[in-house]
C-alpha cells in the first residue's frame, strides 16, 4: 500500500478563515512575535501571552475544516496517510484524519510550565491561576521559538517510508520542518501546492500553483493515476 505523507502549514487552515499571528492580517497585527511566542516573552508578561492564545483558541472554535482537509482525510480509505502539520489547530482531526503529527503543539491543549509531558485538553480561556493537579501553572501546549521540537525525529522517520509526498500551505522555509523533505526516499514523487510557489518543477517535483482547496484535489488525482 502506498504511504502518502502530507506536510501542511498555515495556508491550508487560512482557507477555513483561520488567521495566524504570522499573517499580515493576522491576530494582533504588529505584535512582536517573540513577545508572545517565546519562553522569554512568557516570563516577562504571562498575561499577554495567555490572552494572545486565548484569542486564537476562541477563533479556532468558530471555524470549520475546508475541502482540502476533507479530501486528505478521505485518502485514508485507499492509502496509508500520515499528516505532519506545523499547524496548532485541530482541523485535520475534525475532518476525519486519524494519523496527525503536530510539530508545533496543539492549541486545544495545555501543559505544566514545569513538565512538558504533563498535557491536558483545554478548550476554554487559559489564565494565570489555572493549575494542574500538582499546583503548577499551565501554559499553552505550543512549541515556542527557542524550544525543541519534540516530534521532529518521529516526523523524520515517517518521511523515510513515504511513497508520495504532498506539501501544502507551507513555503517550507521554517526549520526544522523545512528539512523533512530531505528525508523521503530518492525518487519519491513530491507535489508542492502553493498559489505563489517559490520553486519550479523538477524531475520528481510537481508544482501546483493553486490554493489548497484546489491543489490538494489535483495532487490526489495525480497520485491515483500513478501505478
Amino acid at each position: 500500500m502506498k504511504h502518502i505523507v502530507v506536510l501542511t502549514g498555515a495556508g491550508i487552515s487560512a482557507e477555513s478563515g483561520l488567521k495566524t499571528f504570522r499573517d499580515a492580517n493576522g491576530l494582533w497585527e504588529g505584535q512582536d512575535v517573540m513577545a508572545v511566542a517565546s519562553p522569554e516573552g512568557f516570563e516577562a508578561n504571562p498575561a499577554l501571552v495567555l490572552e494572545f492564545y486565548n484569542q486564537r483558541r476562541r477563533q479556532l472554535l468558530e471555524v470549520q475544516p475546508n475541502v482540502a482537509h476533507f479530501d486528505l482525510s478521505e485518502l485514508e480509505a485507499d492509502y496509508k496517510v500520515t499528516i505532519i502539520t506545523q499547524n496548532v489547530d485541530d482541523l485535520h482531526e475534525r475532518a476525519g484524519s486519524t494519523n496527525v503529527i503536530h510539530l508545533h503543539g496543539e492549541l486545544l491543549k495545555a501543559r505544566s510550565i514545569n513538565n512538558e509531558n504533563d498535557i491536558v485538553s483545554w478548550t476554554t480561556d487559559l489564565n494565570s491561576g489555572d493549575y494542574n493537579d500538582a499546583g503548577e501553572q499551565l501554559r499553552p501546549h505550543i512549541v515556542w521559538f527557542g524550544e525543541a521540537v519534540p516530534m521532529i525525529d518521529t516526523a523524520m522517520t515517517i518521511c523515510n517510508s513515504a511513497t508520495n509526498l504532498i506539501i501544502v500551505g507551507t513555503s517550507m522555509q521554517v526549520y526544522p520542518a523545512a528539512s523533512l523533505r530531505h528525508y523521503i526516499p530518492d525518487g519519491t514523487p513530491v507535489y508542492f501546492i502553493d498559489p505563489n510557489p517559490n520553486i519550479q518543477n523538477s524531475k520528481h517535483l510537481t508544482v501546483i500553483a493553486k490554493a489548497a482547496t484546489l491543489g490538494v484535489k489535483e495532487a490526489i488525482e495525480m497520485i491515483k493515476t500513478m501505478p
